[in-house]
């Protein structure tokens, strides 16, 4: 019996997609126009939670700017003037997914930027960590002095008795 009620609970929970946050009041009639209201509510930002879509938020604001998307494809507004229509009135910060234009380039720009710093940082710590072990080897191959030799070979004998003894 326990071992029915793990499986129907993973079943249960793998079955159970993304909770979207649409009311079924606000699920206008036309499929089409449906869709088209979820794809893009899908690609705005919840001004509030600020990392969910609209489709996903619970947020009063976000019910607000669903029920404006749907009454502007109502209206017989494109996708695009819709999106032109929210950002006109909030800023390009309402797009999960901003445009990419110059006043954009550098947030564009600054996740291969960061990449390829990273990538020559690694390099260079590598390119110095093998010239530290170089140098440490080749500082380790120098012949010893006479005194130097004694030294070692007094300290080696003293560990060996120690070991022994």
């Amino acid at each position: 019996m326990r071992t029915f009620l793990s499986g129907l609970m993973l079943v249960v929970f793998l079955l159970n997609g993304p909770a979207l946050a649409v009311a079924p009041d606000e699920v206008l009639d036309d499929p089409v126009l449906e869709e088209r209201a979820r794809a893009l509510s899908a690609e705005l930002r919840c001004m509030v939670c600020q990392n969910q879509s609209i489709d996903d938020s619970d947020a009063p604001l976000a019910k607000d700017l669903r029920v404006l998307v749907r009454e502007r494809l109502v209206a017989g507004d494109t996708n695009a003037q819709v999106i032109d229509y929210l950002v006109s009135r909030y800023g390009e910060f309402v797009l999960l997914k901003p445009r990419f234009a110059w006043h954009t380039l550098g947030l564009w720009a600054a996740g291969p930027i960061a990449l390829v710093a990273g990538i020559i940082a690694i390099g260079l710590a590598l390119r110095n960590r093998s010239r530290r072990g170089s140098q440490v080897a080749a500082a380790g191959s120098a012949k010893l002095s006479a005194s130097e030799e004694e030294r070692l070979k007094a300290l080696l004998e003293k560990r060996n008795e120690q070991e022994q003894g």
